[in-house]
Order: structure tokens, then C-alpha cells, then sequence
């Protein structure tokens, strides 16, 4: 017994450790955007600040666009998930029990297709904007984004570990497929449903590299894009870029919260297996 307190004593050491190592660099950033400016410069560094300047969230607003860039990194976020939704629902429904020719096959290509880096299908995917005239559009962040694989392959190992009495109940009694789908499918998915929700939410508000290749003007550049450009006109101003970049962050932390039982409950009962 006493081994065995021994070893959970360090083990929830080391867990501490290593929350406090990952919680720091946020903490570091949340002091530095309430320092002034030569405080933040200040070397030894001070890990509490003299005195808070909630001004440099205030001022933040006046140095760019901030309330632009948040409103147009929300509609895309919302439209892409809507998307990933109204796509990813109904294509792990059919993968998961409808029988048809070349299922399989066609299944394992949609998991190939996860293999694949951004960077080789980057040209032919901007190519292909472009003839379109969607370059510089909402559009182009938008629609290549609306169809995730992770989440249909996430879905369909869900659907697939449901009852199967459940679907025979619902044929014998009339039901059709897409009233089985909304009716009963899509209630017992509520959490792998959340858990796709917060990680595509979190990929498209932190969306970078493609926003940055696809954007042109400021007058639709999203939240991550428009930090970037700030950060290279204020590169020294370390207490501004902090509160721009807390305030970035705040909405991720608050959605990942509200969902974190339903991630949780997503990998516990549905997990990634046959």
C-alpha cells in the first residue's frame, strides 16, 4: 500500500509539473498584456505586474480593426462548421449502415485523403479559386473547408456501435431514413457531435496559412491573418500584441469548456474502433 501511495504521489506530481509547464506560457501572456510598455521590456522580466493596464485592451481597438476581424473570423467559423455538419452527418450515416456497391473502398479513400499535407494540394486548390473568381471572398475560406474527414470517420465508428435493434424498430414501425437519421441518430451523437464541433471551431478560428494565401484586402482578413499584420506593424509593442492575442483566445477557452463533457464522453463511449 505504501509503494502503491508512493507511486501516485509522483505521478500526480508529474501531472502538476506538467500543467503548471503548459499553463505558464499563458499566464506569461496574460501578465504582459497588463504591463506597460517598458515594464514588459524590463529584463529581469516580473512576473507580476506593478500596476495593471486594462487600457491596452482598449487601445487594441484603435490600433487595427479588432471587431472586424472577430466578426469575420465568427461567420466563417459558423459557416464552415454548418458545412462540416450538414455534410459530415449524413455522409457517416450512409458509410455507417447503408449497403452499397464499393463502400469500403470508397471509405478507405476518404481516410487516405487525411494523409495528404496541405502543401500538395495548395496550388491546385488556389488555381481552382481563382478561375472561379473566388479569390479574396469568403468563399474561399469557406466551401473547401465545409467537408472534414476525421469527423465522418468519428461519426460513423459512433453510428456504427448503436444498437442495431434500434433501426429495426424504427423500419418496422414506417420510419424513413432521414426521419431515423434526425430522430434517432442524431440525439444518440450528441457527443461525438460536440467534440467535432470544438475541434473544427478551434481549426477555423486559428486558421492561418490559408487565409494569409487566399486574402487580399483587410476588409475580410479573419482574426488570425489580421493578428499577424499587427504583430509585424507593432513588433516591439509586446503589451499590445499579448492583449490582442488573449482576447483572441478567450472565446476557444470558453467553448471548450462548455463542451469538455461531451469530449469526454465521445472518447469513453464511442472511442475509434470497429
Amino acid at each position: 500500500m505504501r509503494k502503491k501511495g508512493v507511486t501516485n504521489l509522483l505521478i500526480h506530481l508529474l501531472l502538476l509539473f506538467g500543467s503548471g509547464a503548459m499553463l505558464l506560457p499563458f499566464y506569461w501572456m496574460l501578465a504582459t498584456s497588463l504591463k506597460t510598455p517598458l515594464e514588459a521590456l524590463q529584463f529581469p522580466p516580473t512576473w507580476i505586474p506593478s500596476t495593471c493596464q486594462f487600457s491596452n485592451y482598449i487601445e487594441v481597438f484603435h490600433q487595427i480593426p479588432l471587431w472586424r476581424y472577430f466578426g469575420n473570423t465568427v461567420f466563417i467559423t459558423f459557416l464552415t462548421l454548418t458545412g462540416v455538419l450538414a455534410t459530415g452527418i449524413p455522409a457517416a450515416y450512409a458509410f455507417a449502415r447503408f449497403r452499397f456497391p464499393l463502400r469500403e473502398t470508397l471509405f478507405m479513400g476518404f481516410l487516405a485523403l487525411m494523409m495528404i499535407p496541405l502543401p500538395v494540394y495548395l496550388v491546385p486548390s488556389y488555381i481552382i479559386l481563382y478561375k472561379l473568381g473566388w479569390i479574396d471572398t469568403y468563399a474561399a475560406m469557406i466551401v473547401p473547408w465545409i467537408v472534414n474527414v476525421f469527423s465522418i470517420f468519428l461519426l460513423r465508428q459512433h453510428i456504427k456501435q448503436l444498437p442495431q435493434e434500434l433501426f429495426d424498430a424504427a423500419k418496422i414501425d414506417g420510419a424513413s431514413s432521414l426521419w431515423t437519421l434526425v430522430r434517432i441518430v442524431v440525439p444518440l451523437c450528441k457527443a461525438p457531435i460536440a467534440t467535432i464541433v470544438v475541434f473544427n471551431a478551434i481549426a477555423s478560428w486559428n486558421s492561418f496559412f490559408w487565409p494569409l494565401i487566399v486574402t487580399n484586402s483587410d476588409r475580410i482578413r479573419p482574426l488570425q491573418v489580421g493578428l499577424a499584420y499587427f504583430s509585424r506593424e507593432q513588433s516591439t509593442n509586446y503589451t499590445l500584441l499579448m492583449a490582442a492575442t488573449t482576447m483572441a483566445i478567450i472565446p476557444l477557452v470558453i467553448l471548450f469548456f462548455i463542451a469538455q463533457q461531451q469530449i469526454i464522453q465521445s472518447q469513453a463511449r464511442a472511442g475509434l474502433k470497429e
